[in-house]
């Protein structure tokens, strides 16, 4: 891995905390990521799957941990499945796990070759009441494909039909929402990566530049900074295309009075940042730009002070959005008979601000968290107003990341300039 080694305290920590929410006599079974095939003999870089990693650190595939933690034989109580290399395997592919980098990654001491893995799971199922099975269940998530773990629930069901299956992924959202400090320090640092490729771009920008070059020198001072590279698709947005929210084609020229629009963030050690800036192609905010920037900025500060332990992300987006309306009207873009006019489910400031402020971050970007429940300590939230006005081809939208505390908040993007001032000062050195 490109990352340095992580502490297996963290892993150890979390399947303790993930055990002590488990109904006795249970197991759970986690499986890693397929290598997903592109065509002919081509395949997707590998992402682990982020709850195994979560649990283990193991970042390979054809992995599997179990955990019984009720098994009367303690050697079993947590197994690592991993995949047996050998001479042809090393030439092709590289070095694999051994059995001790495993235990040294992980803190599991038992490590056995995926091989060996249905005479061992048979083994414990006859001892197992309640059986843990994971899927993708985050509200978002749009799965078309067949998983490793949708094979292995098929395979454990019909093999074992009689046992009590209960599902796994209420509990890692659970588990999983709270960042520990070793996590944030991880997060931290792809932030400091984030921070770097921004610098970079700002000594880079000029009339004339093309997105996708933008985005070259990004990943560049990504990798050279240990990172596989884009948390996800970059977003390197110039002029009207920065009023498309999802815009990934990168491949416009950046002109003169434009604002580019990036939404970027490294990731390392499977752990993601997410930014979200605006700056001019030329270094020179116009008034208008500048006046809607600051807007967005007034919000996105207004958003950080109601980001607290104990609000809950409705309440939360329904007062940004007042304050976005405040904002759209001193900018002239709505008056007093639209808000008096307008539709409470559809408010009027969604012309303009269509997206959600915040959603919870760490090893997904959209990270898993149950958007209901009140708002904690240890908590990372992205923070990312924005506002698109098509007609003046003027997209802007600024985000950090931002840790809840017990009664405020870390931002973890701090050091990332943010005040249209310091741009313009950074651009024209």
């Amino acid at each position: 891995m490109r990352y340095a080694p992580i502490d297996k305290a963290l892993f150890k920590h979390n399947r303790a905390c993930f055990v002590d929410m488990l109904k006795p006599a249970s197991m759970a079974a986690f499986n890693s990521n397929d290598i997903m095939p592109t065509n002919a003999d081509g395949t997707m870089p590998f992402r682990q799957n982020n709850d195994l990693f979560y649990l283990s650190g193991i970042d390979q595939e054809e992995s599997i941990l179990l955990i019984f933690p009720d098994f009367h034989d303690n050697t079993y109580q947590e197994v690592l499945f991993l995949k047996e290399t050998n001479e042809n395997i090393a030439i092709w592919e590289g070095h694999k796990y051994t059995k001790d980098e495993a235990y040294q990654t992980s803190g599991i001491k038992t490590v056995l070759w995926i091989s060996q893995f249905e005479q061992v799971f048979n083994t414990l199922m006859a001892e197992a009441k309640h059986v843990y099975l994971n899927a993708n269940e985050h509200i978002r998530a749009v799965v078309e494909v067949e998983t490793r773990d949708s094979r292995f629930t098929k395979w454990c069901q019909g093999k074992y039909p009689l046992h009590q299956y209960e599902r796994v992924a209420p509990l890692m959202s659970n588990l999983r929402a709270i960042k520990s400090s070793v996590e944030i320090e991880l997060m931290q640092h792809a932030c400091n990566i984030t921070e770097k490729g921004f610098r970079r771009i700002l000594d880079f920008v000029k009339p004339g530049v093309t997105e996708y070059e933008i985005e070259a020198e990004f990943i560049h001072e990504f990798i050279r900074n240990r990172s596989k590279g884009f948390a996800y698709q970059p977003i390197i947005a110039s002029g009207a295309n920065a009023c498309v929210l999802h815009y990934i084609a990168n491949n416009e020229v950046c002109k003169d009075g434009e604002i580019i629009l990036f939404d970027v963030g490294a990731e390392y050690g499977n752990y993601n940042a997410d930014m979200s800036r605006a700056i001019p192609v030329n270094g020179r905010f116009s008034s208008r730009q500048k006046a809607v920037y600051n807007a967005v900025l007034r919000v996105m500060r207004g958003a950080m002070e109601m980001l607290r332990p104990g609000n809950t992300v409705a309440t939360y987006h329904h007062e940004v959005g007042l304050l976005m309306q405040s904002e759209l009207v001193e900018l002239g873009l709505l008056d007093k008979t639209d808000i008096k006019n307008q539709d409470p489910k559809m408010p009027v400031y969604k012309k303009y601000f269509m997206h959600g402020t915040s959603h919870h971050l760490g090893l997904d970007v959209h990270d898993i968290g149950n958007v209901y429940r009140k708002m904690e300590k240890g908590m990372v939230f992205t923070v990312e107003p924005g506002i698109y006005i098509r007609e003046e081809s003027l997209g802007i939208r600024l985000e950090n990341n931002v840790v809840l505390t017990e009664d405020g908040l870390e931002d973890l993007m701090a050091n990332i300039p943010l005040e249209a001032e310091e741009i313009e000062s950074l651009m024209n050195r």
